[in-house]
């Protein structure tokens, strides 16, 4: 037989029991806007570092990267960071 403790606690989980926090969503809205803004900042701080005829390609290479990098974000990322399993 299982021990006493065990027996009287039960993990079922229950439906609705998180609830949208307003101040949580508004961080999550602030730091994603952030990141989104150091992108082109990064950018062109890459552009001043290359000659003059490189610069729309290197600021080019920084938005790409951010496209490529969203793409595994919303299939991979997403998931991990808002789904159920875990803390």
């Amino acid at each position: 037989p299982p021990p006493a403790s065990l027996s009287a606690t039960t993990f079922e989980p229950t439906i609705g029991a998180m609830e949208i926090s307003a101040g949580d969503t508004a961080w999550m809205l602030t730091s994603s806007a952030m990141v989104l803004l150091m992108t082109p900042g990064l950018a062109f701080f890459y552009g001043g570092l290359v000659n003059d005829r490189n610069v729309l390609n290197t600021i080019m290479m920084s938005f790409i990267a951010m496209g490529v990098v969203a793409v595994p974000w919303m299939v991979v990322g997403f998931s991990i960071a808002f789904g159920s399993g875990g803390g």
